[in-house]
């Protein structure tokens, strides 16, 4: 359509096209269009503070808008963090950057753990996520193994949960994983492991919890996609290249109550602490 034609289409009215009326149609159409929020020193601060926390753009803006708070898109944001770089600033260092690498299929050379059962038999409604109570588990190594963190992840609510420990050995794991899930025992359903040894007392767990215990296959990390994803978070806060030998607890906590603070567009920007309350509240 031509600029001319849209003139015309735009704001000709019942009695045809009017200069001053065309003038008038094109002032209230102006005056109806949503102002852009401009980025002023408080909205500033605001995103500063959450990039500190590690927030991405997105969920910046999405917890804003949740919290009927003035906002600007994730474009915007990128933009003030790269002239904040060109300034000397250091927000982009809150930034995450991932890279996923598919591991390639190879044969299982660990050995069965005794009495595991198949996510095969793993009820259907737990991949619906529509319940609370079911739990991944992992563990996450410090460079060239030292140090050992457990993780644990809620489904649903992807509440987390870490925790350090002095060793990988079966039955170090299991103690912590015990008191870690006694807090939420109430709502505990499932508990999904990965086919490392240090899982191998899940009967214990099993049987202290009163829960039921299921094992992904070997190499489908996939199976426990949530909890791959929660500890490529916490590799935001603790590298590869890093040892947690010198890692104290107090550390370990505030990590984990960054994450569980943190809002998720996966729960229309609420925050797991939020989602994991509202819904045990409910039950």
């Amino acid at each position: 359509m031509s600029t001319v034609k849209r003139e015309l289409a735009r704001n000709t009215g019942a009695r045809g096209y009017r200069p001053k009326q065309a003038h008038n149609f094109a002032q209230e159409r102006h005056q109806q269009k949503p102002k852009a929020t401009k980025m002023v020193a408080e909205l500033k601060d605001k995103i500063t503070d959450r990039l500190s926390k590690q927030w991405s753009p997105e969920q910046i803006q999405g917890r804003l808008k949740r919290d009927n708070q003035p906002s600007v898109c994730p474009a915007t944001i990128y933009q003030f963090i790269r002239e904040d770089k060109a300034e000397g600033g250091c927000l982009y260092q809150h930034l995450r950057h991932k890279k996923y690498k598919q591991r390639t299929g190879k044969p299982d050379a660990r050995g069965q753990i005794r009495n595991r059962v198949s996510i095969d038999d793993r009820p259907g409604i737990v991949d619906q996520k529509i319940r609370l109570g079911d739990w991944e588990a992992d563990t996450v190594f410090g460079k060239r193994h030292k140090g050992v963190l457990v993780t644990l992840t809620e489904r649903v609510s992807k509440l987390n949960l870490v925790k350090r420990v002095p060793s990988k050995h079966a039955d170090v794991v299991t103690k912590a994983i015990i008191t870690m899930l006694k807090p939420y025992q109430t709502d505990l359903l499932t508990i999904t492991f990965d086919n490392g040894k240090e899982f191998s007392f899940h009967e214990k767990i099993k049987k202290k919890l009163n829960v039921d215990t299921y094992f992904a296959h070997p190499y489908s990390s996939w199976e426990r996609g949530l909890n791959e994803n929660h500890n490529g978070l916490i590799r935001q806060y603790l590298p590869k290249s890093q040892s947690l030998d010198n890692v104290t607890d107090k550390e370990i906590l505030d990590i984990q109550n960054r994450l569980n603070q943190r809002p998720r567009k996966l729960l229309d920007f609420k925050t797991p602490d939020e989602i994991y309350s509202e819904m045990a509240l409910a039950a």
